[in-house]
């Protein structure tokens, strides 16, 4: 295996999981950035009321991309796998 074959590998593992954390990571954010614009508008400091708009908006998320996000890691892998005697060789 040669030393351009194991960084192409890497970089394609590293953008599969860019794209299946981003929209749970983006989805933590944007509820994050609200909840926290609305405890400043209405200065209630409690540190546990974004955990659970957090834990439902993220929960969503991930059962509206979950089928997508399991073809896509699933097709990543027999990809992999099928590039096995190519790597060996």
């Amino acid at each position: 295996m040669t030393p351009e074959t194991v960084l192409s590998l890497s970089q394609d593992a590293m953008w599969l999981t860019l794209s299946l954390v981003a929209p749970l990571l983006l989805t933590a954010l944007a509820v994050g950035v609200t909840v926290g614009l609305f405890q400043a508008a209405t200065q209630i400091n409690e540190m546990t009321l974004s955990f659970i708009p957090k834990l439902l908006a993220v929960g969503a998320v991930l059962l509206a991309t979950g089928p997508w996000m399991l073809h896509s890691l699933s097709e990543y892998t027999q990809h992999l796998i099928e590039r096995i005697p190519s790597l060996l060789a």
